[in-house]
């Protein structure tokens, strides 16, 4: 019996809604863009948030990252401008410190960086040299398109051999083989072994690695370029001694690094009496990434939120306009035994039919917004499961709750006073 009066209401609802189709679409359409923008600002948040978080994670959840950064000023607090050779940086004794008393350390990696002109024939490029050891290639995962990485036997011989990116060997060596080319960087000769892929451009967090980089034993970048690096700019001539630029720390376990972390930091506040290295941790960088991630999602789906309260207002206003009209129909199912729930009933079941309806369009238009502003703009978009459920559920949620006031109202009308009405 309940099912069959229940289906009847809703038939009765829907007929009345269609009655009025100009009237019911465009109460519509607040719940049709509110739910939309809900998806499309989440969907643009998301997207964002997305390509941040798997940046960070390329770096490693168990890496730690040691940079050299020049101090701004000497231990007086002044910028250190007389002298005429800086030293700062990590050393190699903090390697061999890392290496053999710090615990839960997996690997280290020490890095050298210099940039250099690179010539091959008539073609000249400025790349980056990474003097490294083969476990660069296990911390900094990057895809090898040909030839082979560096070996051991590289690095212990000082074997003068290199692996270029493949944004760098397109420019570099375009029109030719790549493997078994000879380069020049600045005054040595090396061999190109291997093409690995370039590193994704921009992003929130800086990679150790490069779109143009070349890759060489460590060995070899200090047996041929030293430990010192001159700067010539403006006619004026600078130098540098840098004995590593990066060490890349590799943690047993992710539960470790913040520990390790801390180890580190209290080694080099006790060997170097200037603030000249820099600690980045790639799993702190996640955790901050993700909470902002949240905050920023339910700050981007309350503002959208809005544009759904103003479809619920809407609503409410159509309806109260309809009980006003259909006063003399409430007053004749009242008249004729329809009691005060089958009217309240019936006038959430339009409001309802008007809420979803209004819902499934909008999550419809919703994914269409993201991919034109993918299209356009090149920005990274997604929209997230959990921003269809609940938009759509909000959507039904605003039906109800503004349907219920002007139900109420329509059901407590009195039936005497409902037929007199003009």
């Amino acid at each position: 019996m309940w099912k069959t009066h229940g289906w009847r209401d809703v038939r009765l609802g829907i007929k009345d809604l269609m009655l009025h189709k100009l009237r019911s679409l465009l109460t519509m359409l607040g719940v049709i863009f509110g739910v939309a923008s809900v998806i499309a600002m989440l969907a643009v948040g998301e997207g964002a948030s997305r390509q941040a978080l798997d940046q960070i994670r390329r770096l490693g959840s168990r890496n730690i990252i040691l940079t050299s950064v020049k101090p701004v000023a000497d231990e007086g607090g002044q910028p250190n401008r007389n002298s005429f050779m800086s030293v700062y940086g990590l050393l190699e004794d903090d390697f061999l410190r890392i290496r053999e008393t710090i615990a839960w350390i997996q690997r280290v990696v020490p890095v050298r960086l210099i940039r250099k002109m690179a010539a091959l024939g008539e073609r000249s490029l400025e790349l980056r040299v990474v003097g490294t050891t083969p476990d660069w290639f296990t911390l900094v995962r990057r895809p090898v398109i040909a030839g082979r990485i560096l070996g051991p036997n590289d690095d212990d011989q000082s074997n003068m051999v290199c692996i270029l990116t493949e944004r760098g060997a397109r420019r570099l060596l375009a029109t030719k083989s790549v493997l078994g080319q000879k380069i020049r960087l600045g005054g040595s000769v090396f061999e190109v072994i291997g093409i690995v892929a370039s590193a994704e451009a921009g992003g929130a967090v800086q990679a150790p690695d490069q779109n143009v980089d070349v890759y060489i034993p460590l060995s070899a970048s200090l047996s041929r370029y030293g430990r010192r690096i001159t700067y010539r700019t403006s006619g004026t001539r600078e130098l540098e001694q840098v004995e590593l630029h990066q060490i890349l720390v590799e943690v047993t376990e992710e539960q470790y690094v913040e520990e390790v972390a801390r180890a580190l930091e209290a080694m080099l506040q006790r060997f170097h009496k200037k603030t000249d290295v820099k600690i980045s941790i790639p799993l702190t960088l996640l955790r901050q990434a993700e909470a902002t991630k949240r905050t920023f999602n339910i700050v981007l789906g309350s503002i959208a939120g809005i544009s759904l309260l103003v479809g619920g207002i809407g609503i409410m206003n159509i309806m109260l306009a309809s009980v006003t009209e259909r006063t003399r129909e409430i007053g004749i199912r009242r008249a004729i035994g329809a009691r005060r729930g089958q009217i309240v009933m019936q006038f959430l079941i339009e409001t309802v039919v008007l809420s979803g309806l209004g819902g499934v369009i909008g999550i419809g238009v919703g994914f269409l917004i993201p991919l034109a502003i993918s299209r356009l703009s090149g920005l990274p978009t997604q929209v997230p499961l959990y921003g269809l459920a609940l938009s759509f559920g909000i959507s039904v949620l605003i039906g109800i709750v503004f349907g219920l006031y002007p139900a109420i109202r329509a059901a407590n009308l009195h039936p005497i006073d409902a037929l007199r009405h003009e």
